[in-house]
């Protein structure tokens, strides 16, 4: 299969030559009274004009890059894409997904120009890729470093990551498997992107899914207030993710006094009310539950 980009010129050359001539049929009809080079010229214009009309109006595509452990509902998601005419970009195990369920995606090596590599470890850390993402639409001189250097701007992730939670929790985890599930690309592209959240939209949770699509059926994109909002819990996962793994190295080296004390915990359930009736309150549990402790009771 040929790369991405070599097709979109191939489609940029038959669309030229296609409307060319057809231009060129019209206006030997209109102006057949004119001599040959005349029209021959006539038409060439006229098509450029139209060719540029077409291309700019392609490059308007907005692309989704799409790479996620957990797949609930991403098929759903990205089905619901195509039908509002984006790309998706996407890698392994979630590109086969969706190409097996029909959805047609973009290698991530075709648009990076490297194949993925050392196990998975390197695929997604390219310019071509936080290029996209940390570009400025507001700023010409980011637009015209991205023109210049080949770079598509990319409008949409969705990534979610390995699960080192879960493979930590395991009773014969070993520390190589802990160490191969810690996720590198993925924080990349949600901080880059939840970075350039006046742009990108990011989304990180599943649960997130119909908000997005809801936005991008009705308004062509997401509002400000919901790409804000997707960000902050963009930066409270990674903070969260890179959290766990300090504590695990931090056990692991036998550390008992470090310099920084990094914990996390999540949310367990509301509380009916605070210290005091009118003060609300939230109960919330660590990440790593501790199996004697009442927040685990059941």
């Amino acid at each position: 299969m040929l790369p991405y980009k070599e097709i979109m010129m191939i489609k940029k050359i038959l669309a030229f030559v296609l409307t060319f001539i057809v231009v060129a049929f019209i206006v030997n009809v209109l102006f057949g009274n004119l001599e040959n080079p005349l029209r021959l010229c006539l038409a060439y214009s006229i098509g450029h004009i139209l060719q540029k009309e077409v291309e700019s109006r392609t490059e308007m595509t907005k692309r989704a890059l799409i790479s996620v452990s957990d797949k609930a509902g991403i098929v759903e998601f990205a089905q619901e894409l195509k039908k509002l005419g984006w790309d998706i970009i996407s890698t392994g195990g979630t590109k086969v997904a969706l190409d097996k369920a029909g959805v047609e995606t973009i290698a991530i090596d075709d648009v990076t120009g490297f194949p993925e590599m050392m196990d998975g470890r390197v695929k997604t850390l390219h310019p071509n890729i936080h290029g996209g993402l940390l570009a400025r639409r507001d700023l010409d001189s980011h637009l015209q470093a991205a023109k210049d250097n080949h770079i598509e701007l990319i409008d949409l992730v969705v990534v979610n990551l390995y699960p080192f939670k879960e493979t930590i929790l395991k009773p014969d985890v070993t520390y190589a498997d802990a160490v191969e599930n810690i996720d590198i690309g993925g924080p990349s592209m949600l901080r880059s992107a939840a970075k350039n959240h006046a742009s990108v939209t990011v989304v990180v949770d599943p649960a997130d899914y119909d908000v997005v699509l809801d936005e991008l059926t009705a308004n062509g994109e997401t509002n400000f207030e919901t790409r804000q909002r997707l960000a902050a819990k963009v930066f409270r996962h990674t903070a969260a993710y890179d959290a766990l793994i300090a504590e695990y190295f931090t056990k692991q080296v036998g550390e008992t006094k470090p310099e920084k004390l990094t914990i996390t915990y999540d949310l367990k359930q509301p509380m009916r009310y605070g210290e005091n009736p009118q003060q609300d309150a939230d109960f919330y549990q660590k990440a790593l539950p501790t199996d004697y402790s009442i927040a685990s009771a059941k």
